[in-house]
């Protein structure tokens, strides 16, 4: 199934139903008074997160969606039957966004959660509402109001806690492949992975984490260079990003140290917040190169990192237990801090 993070469709709710004027006209009550009924509500739009979906592709080619008009009101006081409301079912992560205006509506991060985004119109009034001492056979009555109708553009932002951040062929995928039970695409030429992918990495018992895969960045990604940089929205609800480096390329003249500024360069020109996120270096493919510790210490030196260092093979598994065990104190870490109570003044 192809993978789609984006779509932009229109909504429409149900406009409500009219409401009648009729009188009533039996054997002995030639004179009856008013009877017309209300018309019914049209039916809303709602979105709701459903776990079980993990693409907008169901919006890519039917983009306009319709919730049942209400129906009109009838005589002997029949009020029309109100619309069927329609829900949209959405990957959690969605965010869905007023097209006009850029507005954010609403942020669907938790299973089954439900919005109502376009809200039906109200039925139109009969005349038996009309009827006073004054107007004992009226005949006015209502039109039913229109439904609302927006056009909404979707943006599907996974939801993880870790993510991985690289040049292609850095290894990210076999990394995924090695801590969890994702099973991406691995080959030996750039751009391997073309969407996302999610894994659930277990450290014990009851102690996981989810990481996401995104397609790797090349220099000049922000013009539109090799995949672009489209995909970093799903790094963005991370809590921890992991930089990996290919720190054993097969061609001799790419310089590691130069690939990895590049990266963090494209990083900032997509999101200063993003490039703000707390992120650790991965080393990988240590085990390609004589005198690992010596590497590592040269290329620190030469790209001056300050902040934590990994070392690993990701298709050996040198390493990767000791990076995972790492990443899960510190989210431990940065829950309890979260949900700390500050201290009273």
């Amino acid at each position: 199934m192809k993978f789609i993070d984006e779509a932009t469709i229109k909504v429409y709710a149900g406009d409500g139903g009219n409401g009648v004027a009729t009188f009533r006209r039996e054997k002995y009550e030639p004179m009856g008074g008013p009877n017309g009924g209300d018309g019914g509500k049209g039916g809303s739009v709602y979105v709701q997160a459903d776990r079980n979906l993990n693409t907008l592709v169901d919006y890519r080619y039917t983009r306009t969606f319709r919730a049942q008009r209400g129906e009109n009101g009838g005589s002997s006081d029949c009020y029309g039957a109100g619309g069927d409301d329609l829900v949209l079912k959405v990957p959690v992560g969605t965010v869905i966004s007023d097209k006009a205006t850029g507005m954010v509506l609403v942020d669907l991060n938790a299973h089954d959660q439900k919005v109502m985004i376009a809200k039906g119109g109200n039925g139109g009034l009969g005349n038996i509402h009309f009827k006073s001492s004054v107007n004992r056979s009226p005949k006015q009555c209502t039109q039913g109001e229109l439904g609302e109708s927006f056009e909404l553009y979707l943006e599907l932002k996974v939801l993880a806690d870790v993510g991985l951040l690289g040049m292609p062929n850095a290894g990210k995928s076999t990394f995924i492949r090695s801590v969890s039970a994702a099973k991406p695409k691995v080959a030996d030429y750039p751009f391997t992975t073309l969407h996302p992918n999610l894994g659930v990495v277990r450290v014990d018992a009851n102690r996981s984490f989810v990481i996401a895969d995104v397609p790797g960045l090349i220099e000049g990604a922000a013009e539109g260079a090799g995949l672009g940089h489209q995909f970093l929205r799903h790094l963005s609800r991370t809590s921890l990003l992991l930089h990996l480096v290919d720190i054993a390329p097969f061609d001799p003249e790419v310089d590691p140290v130069a690939e990895a500024k590049a990266i963090v360069n494209e990083l900032k020109k997509y999101d200063e917040e993003l490039y703000n996120k707390p992120r650790w270096l991965v080393l990988n493919k240590i085990d390609m190169v004589e005198s690992p510790q010596q590497v590592m210490a040269d290329f620190v030196k030469a790209y001056g990192w300050k902040g934590r260092v990994f070392a690993i093979s990701a298709i050996s598994g040198v390493g990767c237990k000791e990076l995972t065990y790492a990443i899960m104190e510190h989210l431990e870490t940065v829950k309890k801090a979260e949900h700390e109570i500050p201290a009273a003044t």
